[in-house]
């Protein structure tokens, strides 16, 4: 069976959440996808499609774009969770919907890859992605990064294995970052830097179990 989806099967793909892979169409669209073996549905409900491994590869470029008879507009930029360190956001009311989709967006693939479907667990695309879902983790609880206009979090890559490394200004900041992390099922331990004067941190990991 030829395998290349056409092109408005390659919109509908497009169109797919980055998370999740989450599809929206039509029915008839969505199973046609499913012939093709680029997406799946769900066997819970509300029974959803998702992109399979193969479809989400045609989310990359597969063939040149033709050249634009006049200047394309700006492309809408990707989501990405705040590390800290970052330029001042002036997202406001919008970077929240943002950070709030991106979030459930999360959770519904907790659920989607478990078989008990619970969302109070890290899943594998966490612990692949330790650095930004923790950052993910911390910004949809409310906490605040680091910028150069002030104080927050900040996240950092940990030589230890599967394990982060969270930075903040003060201990209030510190505990909140831990009752954000615990909250959202890491396990969260606080350590003193031995070259920094006493200067805490938290090293947090992906809970399983």
């Amino acid at each position: 069976m030829d395998r290349t989806p056409t092109a408005a099967q390659r919109r509908l793909i497009a169109a797919a959440d980055p998370v999740t892979g989450r599809l929206r169409g039509t029915a008839a669209r969505l199973a046609a996808l499913g012939r093709l073996g680029l997406a799946f549905r769900h066997p819970r409900p509300p029974h959803d499609w998702f992109l399979t491994p193969a479809g989400r590869r045609w989310t990359l470029p597969q063939e040149p774009a033709p050249a634009p008879a006049a200047a394309p507009a700006p492309p809408a930029a990707v989501f990405a969770a705040r590390i800290g360190g970052d330029a001042p956001d002036r997202g406001g009311a919008r970077r929240a919907r943002e950070v709030a989709s991106a979030w459930t967006g999360l959770l519904e693939l907790r659920r989607m890859t478990r078989t008990d479907g619970a969302t109070d667990r890290p899943c594998a695309w966490e612990r692949a992605h330790l650095v930004p879902a923790a950052a993910l983790a911390l910004e949809a609880a409310g906490c605040v990064p680091e910028t150069g206009e002030g104080p927050g979090y900040r996240v950092v890559a940990s030589a230890q294995p599967e394990a982060v490394g969270v930075y903040a200004a003060d201990p209030a900041g510190l505990r909140s970052c831990t009752t954000a992390l615990e909250g959202a099922g890491w396990q969260v331990s606080e350590h003193t830097e031995p070259r920094s004067h006493g200067r805490r941190h938290l090293l947090a990991s992906p809970r399983r179990g």
